[in-house]
């Protein structure tokens, strides 16, 4: 099937889905839910042969925890979709009402966006998350994963499928691309009127490549060089837990922190809190902060712009609060902005003036997540601020129009 073929049933799918009830609705994401766990051992089965191939191909450790699935994880992806499930409907919720100058009555209701693309890369779950907020959303979607996990894609686009047939509901609510050859992302990057809203989630690579070359309309999300500023007068235990959660938990996330800056009045007894908390992960660090640290790799100026998705971690010292909003300015991706301190107007400065989705203070950044914030799940973290920013959830993935009635009325 081509890919035009695939958006003009995604279309009719959409059509009908938009007009489906809150009750039709929730019985496909209940029978989604409940085929995910009867058909486990099929998906894991073919989890296992990606991370296989993804060891062959010498994918990092960090990359390899990404797409891996197990029981667990797969049961928490199950009840995700019965979060979403318990989520009011967006659909047809007016936003605004009121009567007009000319007796006109105007409404402002939620509507479904039609079809959402969404081109991902390696981690499984984002299938079954955006295939789900789509669907209560109203929205048919058409989903372009990544090589790494295509096996594991195809067996969850399969098993959702017939889920959706199991309650009557036209399965081209969710389709999969199964080529993952570059040309297939820049055809669809290129398909308006096919396509009403397309979201990349990946590496800053991916997200630049949409964001230059598509011809519909593009949410950027995802990349996310993201930073722990420990403040002067920060609580030096609380930041080693903030930071180790922020790091270490998994790496390979884009709320995963990128880079610590610490004040030069705590640099020398933080920075080796940081480095036992740190245990296995590189850090490279400024000249101070290797002056303090001796061993560690001395960063570059690319070194405080990646986003590692690995052991790997950037370190700088900063004279001041104002240097280091400064290299966050500098660096940031506009995802996630974290300082540690116990000086509430420092507090208060650092999240009035960090430009991003998300700022934290005395929090780690892996919060930045649609399940951590109430969404049920996110089809991605937004890092623009038109339309939607920070995590999107149902009604991010919604568009609006209004309803106008009257008696005759017409414009002098």
């Amino acid at each position: 099937m081509t890919l035009t073929e695939m958006g003009a049933r995604a279309r009719v799918a959409a059509n009908a889905l938009a007009l489906a009830g809150e009750e039709a609705k929730n019985a496909a994401l209940l029978a989604i839910s409940q085929a995910l766990i009867e058909h486990g051992d099929e998906i894991l089965a073919a989890n296992r042969e990606d991370i296989a191939h993804a060891q062959e191909a010498g994918l990092s450790s960090a990359m390899i925890e990404r797409l891996t699935l197990s029981e667990a994880r797969l049961a928490g992806i199950a009840n995700a979709i019965l979060k979403v499930r318990a989520l009011p409907d967006p659909v047809g919720e007016v936003l605004e009402a009121r009567t007009l100058y000319n007796g006109l009555q105007l409404e402002k209701r939620r509507v479904p966006m039609g079809v959402i693309c969404v081109i991902y890369e390696s981690r499984p779950n984002v299938t079954v998350d955006s295939a789900v907020l789509c669907l209560k959303a109203g929205s048919a979607a058409i989903l372009r994963g990544g090589k790494e996990t295509i096996r594991s894609n195809l067996a969850l686009e399969s098993v959702m499928r017939a889920a959706l047939q199991s309650v009557s509901m036209n399965p081209d609510c969710v389709q999969l691309v199964h080529d993952t050859a570059r040309e297939t992302a820049r055809e669809l990057m290129g398909m308006r009127g096919a396509i009403d809203l397309l979201i990349p989630r990946g590496g800053a690579g991916l997200i630049r490549s949409v964001v230059e070359n598509a011809k519909v309309p593009v949410i950027e999300t995802g990349a996310g060089n993201c930073h722990i500023y420990v403040d002067a007068k920060a609580n030096l235990e609380m930041a080693a837990a903030i930071l180790q959660n922020a790091k270490m938990q998994r790496p390979s996330v884009c709320n995963a922190a990128e880079t610590l800056l610490v004040h030069k009045d705590v640099a020398e007894r933080f920075l080796p809190m940081a480095q036992r908390a740190l245990g296995g992960c590189q850090l490279r660090g400024c000249e101070r902060a290797a002056a303090i640290l001796p061993g560690i790799a001395l960063a570059t100026e690319e070194d405080f712009a990646t986003e590692y998705n690995d052991y790997i971690l950037a370190v700088r010292v900063v004279d001041s609060l104002e240097e280091a909003i400064a290299h966050i300015a500098r660096y940031t991706t506009h995802h996630s902005e974290a300082i540690v301190t116990d000086d509430a107007g420092a507090a208060e400065t650092f999240m009035q003036r960090i430009d991003a989705a998300a700022v934290y203070h005395n929090a780690s950044t892996r919060f930045t997540d649609g399940e951590e914030f109430g969404l049920g799940a996110e089809i991605g973290i937004s890092t623009q601020k038109m339309h939607a920013r920070g995590p999107m959830g149902l009604r991010e993935i919604c568009s609006y129009k209004y309803f106008v009635r009257g008696e005759g009325q017409v414009r002098g």
